[in-house]
């Protein structure tokens, strides 16, 4: 177990904090204390500590399941240390104790904590990674839903929250009441535009409760856009012991990512940031041609590649990538229907960005689950595919390779691949009603499910027929003859 007291004993290759920890004051609240934080956020503000030791982060965990009491103990038990291990598709290795998050609370066993850090000037800026489908907007109206049952217990109890919605708006109340700055939110999940998602959410959330408060809000607090990018996959009890024997560590919070790792930032800070650039970070004054890129290349070809790689029976992306049909579906995919319909931000060269994608995808190092990456594919499917489906149906392109990512992931939903094995994939959108449609054997029925809402307005009638088509080979005949009818001459 990794602690303060014993980590100047820890393996020497091991690469330690260069800073002391206890000198480390807290400026960051995290909600979603996840691996892809550990291994992405946590990791640039780590390596500013030795400079600007007052951006330590507080991590809050907002649910209170076995699992969740678990993770916090173990938290508390390692003083909120970590290892996280860096892989290069090459094999090489490097492993660093991270000490960036400077205490973790779980916010059901003591909210007034989590809103007393919120509410106290020196905590200057509140980050999250509460997953794509977290920010509580309705599909069909594109507003905060407030008809959501935990929103409407935070509206009536609005000093006792339970989301992240209510924790942020009753710390921001706070702040204005005693006359403290706003702090910045910062949303750090894959989304399109995702502080202007974040924005609508806290201030829908906050114009129910309070419009004064929201209007207050609205004009002194601030919600950058940012870009972030690292493949960071689960680790399992058995990663997380193959992690421990390759680096002499006894760390029970292990996290694994590959070497890549990029963030893009739009400077818009309501109280200062750390040096972040000095970090790598790019700061800039739009990111949208920077998320364009990440998520129209490596986060729609990650889905198109996992959604049928399930089917096929493989558990990691490195094995499908390696697949030579599945292979050539992605470059198909991405050189004829997403790269010309895409622009480039100052210096990035499309094609060669593709290829490093590909070639990050290979890294059997990172062991990442499809079932991972396909998951919540509905949010998935409306972040990262709309832009490209719409640009297909305006213009009369070619629709086939779409069809097939579509067809394959109406596939995937019912559980069982060609070779008869069963898994669970998650899927939180649907009802069970809309389940039902999942498992119809009308083959038409699942294209009435919300993941494929963004385009309704436009004629799908065209892209429609060819996802039946090729459902209908998939079940008679198996993905690779689906790949084989949509294959370029």
């Amino acid at each position: 177990m990794l602690t303060l007291k014993d980590i100047a004993r820890e393996v020497s290759s091991v690469h330690l904090p260069n800073y002391n920890p206890l000198n480390i004051q807290k400026g960051i609240v995290h909600f979603g204390v996840g691996n892809f934080f550990r291994a992405h956020e946590a990791l640039y503000i780590e390596n500013i500590l030795k400079k600007e030791p007052i951006w330590g982060i507080v991590g809050v965990g907002l649910t209170n399941g076995e699992h969740s009491i678990q993770k916090a103990a173990m938290f508390k038990a390692q003083d909120c240390l970590y290892s996280l291990t860096e892989c290069a598709p090459t094999g090489e290795r490097s492993v660093r104790i991270i000490a960036a998050l400077r205490d973790y609370l779980l916010a059901p066993e003591n909210p007034e904590d989590v809103l007393e850090h919120l509410s106290n000037p020196d905590i200057r800026i509140v980050s999250m990674t509460i997953t794509e489908g977290g920010y509580n907007i309705d599909e069909k109206t594109g507003e905060f839903n407030l008809q959501s049952l935990a929103v409407q217990r935070d509206l009536k109890n609005p000093e006792k929250p339970e989301t992240v919605f209510g924790y942020v708006v009753e710390g921001l109340r706070r702040r204005r009441d005693r006359g403290l700055k706003a702090f910045t939110i910062l949303s750090c999940d894959n989304l399109r535009h995702n502080g202007n998602i974040a924005r609508k959410a806290f201030l829908g959330f906050a114009c129910a409760r309070d419009p004064e408060l929201a209007q207050w809000i609205e004009q002194n607090a601030t919600f950058p856009n940012s870009m972030v990018d690292r493949i960071t996959p689960t680790v399992t009890t058995d990663i997380a012991k193959q992690l421990n024997t390759a680096s002499g560590l006894t760390d029970t919070l292990p996290v694994v990512a590959e070497d890549f790792r990029q963030w893009v930032l739009e400077d818009n800070f309501a109280d200062g940031h750390p040096d972040l650039a000095s970090a790598g970070v790019q700061f800039v004054s739009d990111v949208a041609d920077y998320e364009h890129v990440k998520i129209r290349i490596l986060n729609a070809s990650h889905i198109m590649l996992s959604f049928p790689a399930i089917l096929l029976g493989y558990a990691h992306v490195d094995q499908a990538v390696k697949d030579p049909a599945l292979k050539e579906n992605i470059e198909n995919f991405l050189t004829l229907d997403v790269i010309p319909t895409l622009k480039a931000p100052p210096g990035v060269d499309l094609h060669h960005y593709m290829l490093t994608v590909l070639n990050r995808f290979s890294n059997p190092a990172m062991a990442d689950q499809t079932l991972r990456i396909a998951s919540d594919g509905c949010a998935k499917i409306q972040v990262f595919w709309t832009e490209t489906v719409r640009h297909i149906l305006i213009e009369n392109r070619d629709c086939s390779r779409i069809a097939f990512g579509i067809a394959a992931y109406l596939e995937m939903l019912r559980g069982k691949n060609i070779l008869g094995q069963t898994y669970t994939i998650t899927e939180p959108a649907y009802t069970k009603e809309q389940n039902a449609l999942i498992h119809s054997n009308d083959f038409s029925a699942g294209l009435k499910l919300p993941a494929f809402d963004a385009w309704r307005d436009l004629d799908t009638s065209v892209l429609d027929a060819k996802v039946i088509e090729l459902r209908k080979i998939i079940r008679s005949q198996g993905i690779l003859a689906a790949l084989s009818a949509i294959r370029q001459p």
